[in-house]
């Protein structure tokens, strides 16, 4: 009797410690997502597959948030916002830590932004495998053009978005934040706001993604590829919304990134926040995310 009591204890308390893990994975040590009660109106998520031929056919998953009134507004079409999660990570992160669901109810019962389309792709093929949402050596490697094109049409496809460049907005977090620049910056015209949330603009030297070969890390690195992209860049209307904690090893790659955008005349703005490489500052600045995308984007609206 006292074996299985012991037994039943320790069970008990490896349930608890799966639960801890699981929970502390899901939100970072933060609440979970919720609405504040002057909230009337929430958004709803959705999960698609996108079959992208830049993939060599692969079908990547895809989570989705509906602002408030879609369902109830079926004349009215929607401006998005990709957001590309960093590594390791999974496109659940932005919901369940950063909270951008919640964070763009908010605003839509304060009247201060205008509703997105909130798209959310998978990046790799699991969670601890490295793509950088970049067009890798490999067949079927083509990340950013699964991003750039497959995504964006399948989108536009299944959804009643405004399927232009000027409503359409990139951003991501750590190496998201790097690879929403560096497509941005391969594709200009695609996407009117590029966002990144304490990002990187050097290519890492990564064998398997750009096979040691330095043309390819150039040419993958937003520090050296921007001179070349600016006049279109401009030309667009692009703008480049850029933050790094001040502690982060990456700042300074953020400062000269930042100088070049002055130096080549391309709107944007940057900013050091307080603090360093982490869940915090994302979660913190996603209000800001939300009001400079608003404020950038425009079209034709329907």
């Amino acid at each position: 009797m006292a074996g299985f009591a012991i037994a039943l204890l320790v069970a008990i308390g490896l349930v608890g410690t799966l639960h801890y893990v699981r929970n502390f994975w899901l939100y970072r040590g933060f609440p979970p997502p919720r609405d504040p009660a002057f909230v009337h109106e929430v958004g709803v998520t959705q999960r698609f597959f996108v079959a992208s031929p830049a993939l060599g056919g692969r079908s990547q998953p895809v989570d989705v948030y509906l602002p408030p009134g879609y369902a109830t507004n079926p004349r009215q079409r929607y401006a998005v916002m990709y957001l590309l999660h960093g590594f390791p990570g999974r496109p659940a992160a932005f919901l369940k830590t950063v909270q951008m669901g919640v964070v763009e109810d908010v605003l839509l019962a304060k009247r201060r932004i205008r509703p997105f389309i909130l798209v959310l792709p998978f990046g790799s093929t699991s969670t601890f495998t490295d793509k950088e949402w970049a067009n890798g050596i490999g067949t079927g490697e083509g990340w950013e053009t699964f991003v750039a094109h497959d995504l964006v049409r399948a989108v536009d496809a299944r959804y009643r978005t405004i399927p232009l460049g000027a409503d359409r907005v990139l951003a991501g977090l750590s190496e998201g934040g790097y690879g929403a620049l560096n497509i941005g910056l391969h594709h200009p015209g695609e996407f009117r706001v590029l966002e990144s949330w304490s990002g990187y603009q050097l290519a890492g030297n990564l064998k398997s993604i750009f096979g040691g070969d330095q043309a390819r890390l150039a040419a993958n690195s937003p520090l050296l590829t921007l001179a070349r992209a600016a006049p279109k860049l401009r030309r667009t209307g692009a703008y480049v919304w850029l933050y790094s904690g001040t502690t982060d090893s990456f700042h300074d790659q953020n400062s000269a990134f930042a100088a070049k955008l002055s130096r080549d005349r391309v709107a944007h703005s940057f900013r050091l926040v307080r603090g360093g490489h982490n869940w915090a500052i994302w979660r913190a600045q996603a209000t800001n995310a939300f009001l400079v995308a608003s404020a950038h984007i425009g079209g034709k609206h329907a």
